[in-house]
């Protein structure tokens, strides 16, 4: 209720403001034009300004006859209605509530004219410095001594072209097309008459028949006759429009492809040696050290009467997974009760169980490494799965278990939902894709709208804020960190969505991959209102704060999203260390298939993200679970 009060008193404010500065501009312009009929008479009255009997004959009084003194005399002379007139329409706008964004723009366009002509009147009329003011006559008087007539002459032509250059983007090649198109209707040769006779037809002919008729039957007099035949009869021939795919395979035969990424063709993509190279990023096997887990675990299992038919080891950075197959008789869930015992048998961390491993017929023990390798960006990056990665969106989210590079497509996804405990590696997490996608992705394929309520985890971004960052017009920061820009942002991406959405409608495209190969290869038209669509992913960290300060306000359009910006190219990654049903709402968990668990507290938050346990068991040093779908 506060923020509704605060907004119509803004409001009010803005009204009364624009009535105000309106009633000064309305003063001010009628006292500069009655200048020019009074000024001879209140010249001498100016000097008594104190003095109430002495009037003025100036409509505005002594107050309007000395401002407008001021304007029209001692500065830019008529130049200073221009001033007014836009200081008029300022007012008018902010009455009536029109957003003017580029006020300041206008606003120094408005004084250079001003000055312009200032300047041209003082270079024209010397002899009448009302016309051009006192600046007007001193800059030109300063410029003829030094540059001379022609210098200031060409400097005022100089300025003029300048404007219609900038101002009115104009250009020398749409001046020589609309000049050629007038040669071309100025050349065009008008036929004289031709006398025809009406032939006599029977009432009962067609009008085909007597257009043919009159069309091959043409008497024409002897006179003209001669006068036409030096004249030529340029005839147009009709001629069929080519089909847009034709004419498309023609302009890409000529032209080539469209190629988004020319308006930065300048640009050039980080390298890999930005990156930190460790000294040990390969996997060190320690024979002992498995061969002693494995008598662990077949003695644990075998005190419980479990026996085993076969036993391997797969290792990986972190943690070292053990497939073990059952002898036949052995429930699953005998082994499954056993993982605190076993874990107290191997003095681990602790250890997570998968009964049984999906696709195989084995049962997983995961023992942490003693010695864990540390798994670097750079080892990541530098992989051939991800450079040879032929996919829209790749992210290279680390290493599995058998120490592959794991690359998922975020397009495919489309959105995805990362949560865990504080320190559990979100933050890296979260840096690790925005990484991948800047090593991937070109400025012009994709753009990213970053949310950090924290105001320290994204804010390193902003230096790529030219290249790769969206934002709202009239928001400051790249980095969105006040909710109530966020809430802003989110409503204008569902309004970008339904833009879109529009674009592909009237391209008969289905999705944006289809919608940007038609664009590219010319099959549709710019002056249509098509251009080429980049992706677009939002990236919210810390979500339960969003929903805790902000609630459905942030809820509904984040569901909307999730449901129907994927055909668009919209995707989100939303982080949240605090993943209760409150915050991960059954909306939002059935619009994000795909999920990050870091370590987390209890098996309730694990279920919450994963919809299954073992993100507890994690050992919290940047592993995690991932999940999309079925897989």
């Amino acid at each position: 209720m506060a923020d509704i009060e605060f907004s119509r008193q803004s409001r009010q404010r803005q009204i009364l403001l624009g009535l105000f500065i309106v009633l000064v501009a309305v003063v001010l312009l009628s006292s500069m034009i009655s200048y020019y009929f009074s000024w001879e008479s209140d010249q001498s009255k100016l000097m008594d300004f104190a003095d109430r009997s002495v009037t003025a004959d100036n409509a505005a009084s002594k107050l309007g006859a000395t401002i407008a003194d001021f304007f029209l005399y001692k500065f830019l002379g008529i130049g200073s209605f221009i001033l007014v007139l836009v200081m008029l329409l300022s007012g008018f706008r902010l009455f009536i509530g029109i957003p003017w964004r580029n006020a300041l723009g206008t606003w120094s366009w408005t004084i250079g004219s001003a000055l312009w002509i200032s300047l041209l009147l003082g270079f024209l009329y010397p002899q009448f410095p009302m016309l051009g003011g006192m600046v007007g006559f001193e800059i030109s008087a300063f410029s003829i001594d030094y540059i001379g007539k022609i210098g200031l002459a060409c400097l005022l032509v100089f300025g003029f072209i300048a404007f219609i250059v900038v101002r009115l983007k104009i250009t020398p090649e749409l001046v020589i097309k609309a000049f050629s198109v007038y040669a071309d209707k100025e050349n065009k040769v008008d036929v004289p008459a031709i006398d025809e006779e009406e032939p006599t037809t029977p009432p009962s002919a067609s009008i085909d028949e007597e257009i043919r008729t009159a069309v091959k039957k043409p008497v024409v007099s002897e006179h003209k006759k001669d006068e036409q035949d030096g004249l030529k009869l340029k005839i147009d021939q009709p001629t069929e429009e080519e089909p847009e795919v034709k004419l498309a395979k023609k302009l890409v035969k000529e032209q080539g492809e469209v190629d988004p990424t020319l308006e930065l063709n300048k640009y050039r993509g980080p390298t890999v040696d930005l990156l930190k190279a460790y000294n040990q990023e390969g996997i060190t096997i320690n024979e002992a050290e498995l061969e002693e887990n494995k008598e662990k675990i077949v003695e644990t299992l075998n005190n419980y009467k479990i026996a085993i038919a076969d036993i391997k080891a797969t290792i990986g950075p972190t943690v070292t997974l053990y497939e073990i197959i059952p002898a036949a008789g052995i429930r699953i869930s005998k082994i499954k009760n056993l993982e605190d015992d076993i874990a107290l048998s191997l003095s681990a961390l602790g250890i997570r169980i998968i009964a049984p491993i999906p696709g195989k017929g084995t049962i997983g023990i995961e023992v942490p490494n003693k010695k864990p390798t540390i798994v670097s960006f750079r080892s990541v990056v530098s992989s051939k799965s991800f450079q040879e990665a032929e996919m829209e969106l790749p992210l290279a989210l680390g290493k599995t278990i058998s120490n592959e590079t794991y690359v998922v497509d975020l397009a495919k996804m489309p959105h995805m939902l990362m949560a865990g405990a504080t320190g559990q590696g979100k933050s890296v997490g979260l840096n690790t894709i925005l990484s991948s996608l800047l090593y991937k992705k070109h400025p012009a394929e994709i753009k990213f709208v970053l949310v950090d309520p924290k105001k320290v985890e994204l804010t390193l971004y902003n230096k790529i804020e030219r290249h790769y960052l969206a934002k709202l017009p009239d928001v400051e920061d790249a980095i969105i960190t006040d909710n109530r820009q966020v809430i802003n942002t989110l409503n204008s991406l569902c309004i970008e969505m339904d833009n879109r959405y529009n674009m592909l409608k009237n391209a008969m495209c289905r999705n944006i991959k289809e919608y940007n190969k038609r664009y590219k290869k010319r099959e549709l038209n710019p002056n249509d209102g098509h251009a080429f669509l980049p992706y677009l992913v939002l990236i919210v960290d810390e979500f339960a704060d969003l929903i805790m300060t902000a609630g459905k306000e942030v809820e509904a359009p984040i569901a909307r999203l999730a449901q129907l910006a994927r055909a668009v190219g919209i995707h989100l990654i939303i982080a949240t260390q605090r993943p209760s049903v409150n915050v991960i709402t059954g909306v939002i968990k059935a619009n994000f298939p795909a999920r990050v668990a870091f370590r987390v507290t209890s098996r309730i938050d694990s279920r919450t993200i994963l919809d299954s346990g073992g993100a507890e068991q994690l050992i919290g040093r940047g592993d995690m679970l991932f999940t999309q779908g079925n897989e």
